[in-house]
């Protein structure tokens, strides 16, 4: 199972980004996708996430800016990020959870300027 994630950059704040994060491999069964982020000296933490039923949740610092979705035809899943803010800034990880095991996407560079 590979994950690649696309759409990262650099944006003034305020703008928007879409990140998208496209699956490859032998995958049967999704249970949840979502998205995490890592800022310098921080530790990696919970962005959004989108079960298999469409549920969502998301950190508190995002609600409202961020949407996550999927597609589950093609086993992506997608960040829709507006209203960005300088403390977004950080690199983005995609994971995919299957039954029995979790795969990591390589992480994309956000970088929001003020």
């Amino acid at each position: 199972v590979q994950l690649v994630e696309s759409g990262g950059g650099l944006v003034q704040a305020g703008g928007s980004l879409r990140l998208s994060c496209a699956t490859s491999g032998s995958i049967f069964s999704i249970n949840a996708m979502a998205w995490y982020r890592q800022a310098p000296g921080k530790q990696r933490e919970l962005v959004a996430v989108i079960t298999s039923g469409g549920s969502t949740n998301y950190a508190d610092s995002v609600k409202g800016r961020f949407t996550i979705s999927r597609d589950n035809a093609e086993n992506t899943v997608y960040l829709q990020m507006d209203s960005l803010k300088p403390e977004d800034t950080a690199v983005y990880y995609c994971k995919v959870v299957l039954a029995l095991a979790y795969y990591w996407g390589q992480g994309t560079q956000v970088t929001v300027s003020s």
